[in-house]
């Protein structure tokens, strides 16, 4: 038989939630709402059910980099990102590749998935997501090229 939830084990997950998104992703506000969007359904965490609070907090602990042994770093560069998900590794690898070619900071990268995607770090986007940044990078790379060729 299941385990009844307390009110005290409610407001433990919500607090565990609100630590691990203001404090150790260091989320803004509209960054925290679709994440719950996202995983939860809602827009507020309080309206989260048990099963949604464990899925919010498997997500950020995920993103926090927490109890995962599968991270490691996926470039070695000054502003790099730091502890890449193995899945997106690769990817990683080829944004900061194409940053070096361009002479551009990952502070560039980062700004363009917040503008594409309403994400703050690259190290968060979903593979697909990624993909689609790899892809935006390189034409703008092919862009510079015809420009400075002419």
């Amino acid at each position: 038989m299941a385990k009844p939830i307390t009110k005290s084990s409610r407001n433990r997950e919500l607090a565990a939630i609100h630590v691990l998104a203001s404090k150790r992703l260091r989320l803004d506000r509209d960054t925290y709402v679709a994440l719950l969007q996202r995983v939860g359904s809602v827009r507020s965490s309080a309206d989260l059910d048990q099963r949604g609070r464990a899925k919010v907090l498997d997500e950020l602990r995920r993103l926090a980099g927490e109890g995962q042994q599968q991270m490691r770093n996926a470039v070695n560069l000054p502003d790099a990102p730091q502890n890449v998900r193995d899945e997106i590794a690769g990817m990683v690898t080829k944004v900061g590749a194409l940053l070096a070619e361009a002479g551009k900071s990952w502070n560039y990268a980062h700004g363009t998935a917040k503008r594409m995607f309403k994400v703050h770090r690259v190290e968060w986007l979903r593979a697909d997501q990624l993909h689609k940044l790899v892809a935006a990078l390189s034409y703008a790379q092919k862009r510079a090229r015809a420009k400075g060729g002419q």
